[in-house]
């Protein structure tokens, strides 16, 4: 039978904390692979980048064409070919580049969780994990793994993620975690029951970081229009080969080769490469400010924001804070010093203090000889922390610690103070003494008011310089916030943000989505904001066909960020908002936001930009081999003739063009702006030219005549496509102009050099035709200016 007196001092022992597993066991467990090898990667492999970019429907078709070629040569005929392998090689190169950017962002970027092992808290890399592991939580932690909680100390983690139940689940020891999910508020341990591919939701973390490129508007929209290439080119090029057998029929090879100068320019395969290029570089650049895209099209949505959505905590502010004052509420009887080792207290009694309490910790470090023997860890739904404590001679009490607002009843003396400090930018802080216990859902109710706590927060000295940067370009913020809203407002007024002048507490939001987006179509500032509202918020703008931007850094913003159509996070901040954001901050700088949004406008304005290029080409080569079927004349080109217009025409100065600086907010309807000026310009050219080819054909005879139809036509042709470019690159600059003159010498080399005459079968035959050749040229190009103008009053982007 035990002794009463020893059991009593038994119970009065706290339990010895677990100390995880030792070496020997984690040792044990690896070698039998019982280790969390889930192949977390910001990248595709080195594999799946060559496959994806030599394996393609287009390479296939110019593959085969080049075999022909070089089957019936002669070699001249065949550059296509290498055009082709040089510039997949470009595309692989860079965006191996690419991944190799990524893979060291995402390496500084990895959360450790921690894990105790011989009773020492270690932190380590996700994959160290291994079964069995004992892992520490805190606010902001995802959990990696299943589990089950073996330590809990007020834990309650969000399982939306998973499970779309909005309410954070207080967890006990014996309950389960799944990973995925994340702690809101409390602390405590659980232990690993599930690693690996095992675990409910090991594949969350492999998506949340794999470098994609789908599912972008962008890319969409250039398959739509391969698919649409394809379609047009099968039947044409079916008519094609037999009409140029039977035009030819004494000369089988020369009939080959005009039929395949007649398919190849109808492939677009430059403008996939130059969108992976585009977007590789848009990466590396990105890269270089500490900039992690976790999702490439991340880039491309960025660009076509209208409106951000920003958490001050981190995003306007810093993190930390400094206690400027410490306020004792008339009639309270309390003595400084005693509120002070409360204070003190409060702090020792959160293992993990944010940022407020923090500042009240380095403070106050007064708390010696108080001990905590219960604690309400804070909450961002809640909006106040506290805990119940002994003090050294006994006593005993309940203290609260949070906003004064949502501890105080509606017009209460205090609150008058907390307004006047809050319309200064100051946070404050209400310490309170509870009358009830910390678990009854009524523990707010009657609480007496004892001090304020004030606290300054610092401001980001970027801030400002970026809020007007998204003002000049005509993107709205929105400034979301826990805080007070006089106090957000306070702040954001500092910054200059148009609006901080009216604050909205979100308690008197409309709970409708349409009132809600009233509200925040007319409103720049917004307090009190719950997480749940933080994504109703979201999600109301959205209807309004807003393109939202989130940024935050804290556990309540994790829902938020999930909805919206771009995710941004701090790199200091909790793990759960850097798994679900697209895009993270490395050196947590708000000011490298700007740097997003214009690489975005930079991708997606030169894309379109280019895309009308290779798409006019496509139409003129369509439309010059239905009037070939038609008419029953040889095709007017050789494959040499094409592969140069095509690099002087498009595929050197696109180049150029996609990596050139654009400030254009994106649009949408990406493939309607394309094609709405490529279709008729590439109808003109293609009229333009067979009409000089025509009439070169009437005007020539005897044994070299094709050869100087095609060099007529070619220089037709060229010149057309010459006048594309020259408006394709306006508005100009000293370098478009250079880089349009520099094509047009390219042409005229070729055209004076004898034996690049000779290479590429180009010979102006008299003076008439050559002249002719440029005044159809001149017409065309009048009727492109035409166009070109009707298009933009018909077809507004």
């Amino acid at each position: 039978m035990s002794d009463p007196a020893q059991t009593a001092t038994d119970e009065s022992v706290p339990p010895a904390p677990h100390t995880g597993l030792t070496a020997p066991e984690v040792a044990e467990r690896v070698a039998r692979g019982e280790v969390n090898d889930v192949p977390v990667r910001s990248s595709r492999s080195t594999t799946e980048i060559v496959r994806a970019n030599v394996f393609t429907r287009f390479n296939a078709i110019i593959g085969v064409l080049f075999l022909i070629i070089l089957v019936v040569g002669p070699i001249q005929d065949g550059l296509f070919g290498f055009v082709i392998v040089a510039n997949t090689a470009i595309g692989i190169i860079q965006e191996l580049r690419a991944k190799k950017t990524l893979d060291s962002l995402a390496v500084i970027g990895e959360a450790k969780p921690t894990v105790r092992r011989d009773g020492t808290p270690v932190a380590v890399a996700t994959a160290e994990i291994v079964l069995g592991d004992l892992i520490e939580l805190g606010p902001g932690d995802k959990c990696v793994v299943d589990g089950e909680v073996l330590e809990a100390d007020g834990l309650e983690i969000d399982e939306s993620l998973l499970t779309g139940e909005a309410d954070p689940v207080l967890k006990r020891p014996g309950d389960k975690v799944m990973s995925g999910s994340f702690v809101v508020a409390g602390g405590g341990a659980f232990t690993a029951t599930k690693v690996g591919r095992e675990a409910y939701a090991a594949q969350l973390a492999e998506e949340a970081s794999r470098f994609t490129l789908v599912h972008s508007e962008l890319r969409t929209g250039i398959s739509q229009i391969l698919k649409y290439v394809t379609w047009m080119m099968i039947p044409t090029a079916v008519g094609l080969i037999i009409s140029q057998l039977v035009v030819e029929r004494d000369d089988w090879r020369e009939a080959v080769r005009r039929m395949v100068a007649g398919i190849v320019p109808m492939v677009p395969e430059g403008l996939v490469l130059l969108t992976s290029v585009a977007f590789a570089i848009g990466v590396i650049r990105l890269g270089r400010k500490q900039c992690l895209v976790q999702e490439l099209p991340a880039i491309e949505g960025l660009a076509r924001v209208d409106t951000v959505c920003l958490d001050k905590t981190g995003t306007l502010t810093e993190g930390g804070m400094d206690v400027t004052e410490l306020r004792i509420l008339p009639d309270t009887g309390a003595d400084e010093a005693y509120v002070r080792q409360v204070l003190g207290a409060l702090g020792d009694s959160d293992p993990r203090p944010n940022a407020s309490l923090q500042a009240i910790i380095d403070a106050y470090p007064d708390g010696s000889g108080w001990r905590c023997t219960e604690s309400l860890p804070f909450s961002s739904a809640r909006k106040y922390s506290g805990a119940a404590l002994n003090s050294p001679d006994a006593e005993s009490s309940n203290w609260l610690l949070g906003a004064p607002d949502v501890l105080l009843p509606a017009g209460d003396g205090a609150l008058t103070a907390v307004e006047e400090l809050n319309a200064q930018g100051m946070r404050v802080l209400l310490l309170a003494r509870a009358e009830r216990e910390l678990d009854d859902p009524r523990v707010t109710e009657a609480v007496r008011p004892t001090a304020l706590v004030v606290l300054e927060q610092r401001l980001r000295s970027d801030a400002a310089d970026t809020l007007r940067y998204f003002a000049e370009q005509n993107v709205s913020a929105k400034v979301i916030s826990g805080d007070n809203a006089v106090s957000v407002g306070a702040v954001a007024a500092k910054l200059g943000l148009p609006g901080a002048d009216a604050p909205v507490d979100a308690r008197r939001l409309p709970a409708e989505r349409d009132g809600m987006a009233d509200v925040l179509d007319r409103g720049a500032v917004f307090g009190r904001v719950t997480p749940q509202q933080k994504r109703d918020m979201v999600a109301a703008l959205q209807s309004r066909g807003r393109t939202v931007a989130m940024t935050g850094d804290g556990v309540n913003d994790v829902l938020a960020l999930k909805d919206a159509d771009i995710g941004v996070s701090m790199g200091s901040g909790s793990e759960a908002t850097r798994a679900v954001a697209q895009i993270v901050l490395l050196n947590n700088s708000f000011a490298t936001l700007p740097s997003v949004v214009a690489e975005g406008r930079r991708v997606i304005g030169n894309i379109t930009r280019v895309a009308t290029l290779f798409l006019t080409k496509t139409v003129y080569s369509v439309l010059l081999a239905i009037l070939v079927v038609c008419t029953r004349v040889p095709y007017p080109f050789l494959p040499r003739h094409l592969t140069l217009l095509s690099t002087l025409t498009i595929g050197v100065p696109a180049f150029f063009l996609a990596l050139a600086p654009n400030k254009e907010r994106a649009k949408p309807h990406f493939v309607r702006r394309v094609m709405r000026y490529s279709v008729p310009a590439g109808v003109i050219a293609g009229l333009a030219t067979f009409a000089a080819y025509l009439l070169a054909r009437h005007h020539y005879a005897g044994s070299g005549a094709l050869d100087a139809e095609t060099s007529a036509a070619t220089l037709t042709l060229f010149l057309i496509s010459m006048w594309v470019l020259a408006i394709i690159a306006r508005p100009y600059t000293w370098w478009r102009v250079v880089l349009v003159g520099a094509m047009g010498l390219g042409f005229l080399v070729v055209l004076g050099t004898p034996w690049l005459q000779r290479f590429f079968a180009l010979k102006l035959v008299g003076t008439t035709m050559p002249w002719a050749a440029v005044g159809i040229a001149a017409v065309a190009a009048v009727v492109l200016e035409g166009a070109w103008r009707w298009v933009g009053r018909r077809f507004p982007a």
